[in-house]
């Protein structure tokens, strides 16, 4: 029998092929470009003719986030559309620690992915039909280093000045799935909830933070190799001028509330992490962010506050950032979303895992709490 043909050559596409025979392939990660990062994937494998395919990902004792492969299962798709999950199993003892993607495609292509993948072109299709809607401006901040745009799009009257930003990470493609939630919320004349938010907040969005990174296929790094997300003390034209560009942008408007959307590899839930140990620490400026965190809990059942990050002691807390230097900078409300690779723990779906549905559903229910927190404020 012909063997299967593997290629990862189109927009966040990202994987080695080492060894093809026949239905089975061995393949290994690549890192972002001047970096030690690796993680995500992105490849197409033709040639199928229905058979079961057996892939193997090796070397993943020595990827960024190695307890990110117990317990995942690879994301998969044949019309490019709705993405489900394949079955994976992962063995640290083989080749140096090994995915095993099982899977049979109906037909001679499929694609698989490290999380359903948010195009660039998909991208572009987000910010025209926003920046058309009534009442919706567009600003290009700035550009990167291979000449693409950051995009950021403004909405509403009211006077609270909030920020959401996403995909600092551009592998963390679930958070401009999570963008596109908001916007459909945001830019709809007729969803009272948008309407609602609109009257009492000035937004400012930007769906893509990273978009070199997520058109070169990186997990965490732009176009230099550099982490966005410990940029945001001293942002520089020469290492990150994509946080450069939004905080700058940043300074001119101030901030009351940000969101800062993100994903992590390796815990199977929905949650915050917020600013403890800055500077400026208070106990009313910390409980503004646990109300928010509270009834967002309360509103929906896919977030959590069980599981998360170590929250940082008095004065601890990582500068570079942005959550810590924004709520620090601004005296915001400042917050990291984190959403799983894997499935939610809690409600899990065999079919689709942690999907895109699922973090735009999610994006509904964080603006739904922020419309409540502020009531509650006004209260």
């Amino acid at each position: 029998m012909s063997n299967i043909i593997i290629d990862s050559r189109f927009d966040s596409g990202s994987i080695d092929v080492m060894t093809v025979h026949q239905a089975s392939a061995m393949l290994r990660l690549k890192h972002d470009k001047d970096s030690e990062f690796k993680q995500w994937f992105h490849f197409r494998v033709a040639n199928c003719g229905g058979r079961e395919l057996v892939l193997k990902i090796v070397g993943l004792n020595d990827s960024a986030y190695p307890a990110g492969w117990p317990d995942y299962n690879a994301c998969v798709s044949e019309d490019r559309d709705f993405w489900g999950r394949a079955t994976s199993s992962f063995d640290k003892d083989e080749e140096g620690g090994t995915l095993t993607i099982r899977y049979t495609p109906t037909g001679d292509l499929v694609w698989f992915a490290y999380f359903a993948p948010f195009s660039t072109d998909r991208h572009h299709d987000l910010i025209a039909e926003c920046a058309s809607a009534e009442g919706v401006s567009h600003r290009k901040l700035g550009e990167t280093f291979d000449g693409q745009s950051i995009d950021c799009l403004g909405l509403g009257e009211g006077e609270t000045q909030v920020w959401l930003y996403g995909r600092q990470h551009p592998g963390e493609s679930m958070a401009e799935w999570w963008m596109e939630g908001a916007l459909q919320v945001l830019c709809d004349p007729s969803d009272t909830l948008g309407r609602a938010l609109r009257q009492k907040c000035r937004f400012n969005i930007v769906p893509n933070c990273n978009p070199d990174g997520s058109t070169r296929g990186h997990l965490r790094t732009n176009a230099k190799g550099v982490n966005l997300n410990r940029e945001w003390a001293e942002p520089s034209a020469e290492r990150s001028p994509e946080v450069l560009a939004i905080r700058n942008a940043m300074d001119e408007t101030g901030v009351h509330f940000a969101m800062d959307v993100h994903g992590d590899e390796a815990i199977d839930a929905v949650f915050l992490a917020g600013y403890e140990g800055i500077p400026s620490w208070s106990d009313e400026h910390g409980e503004r962010f646990y109300r928010y965190q509270r009834i967002l809990e309360r509103r929906s059942p896919d977030f959590q506050t069980a599981k998360g990050y170590p929250k940082s002691g008095p004065g601890q807390a990582n500068l570079t950032i942005s959550t810590n230097q924004v709520a620090e900078r601004y005296a915001a409300t400042a917050m990291t979303l984190e959403m799983p690779f894997k499935d939610n723990a809690d409600y899990p779906d065999e079919l689709q895992g942690w999907s895109p549905d699922r973090c735009k559903m999610l994006a509904r229910e964080c603006l739904g709490a922020l419309l409540e927190w502020l009531e509650s404020d006004e209260g």
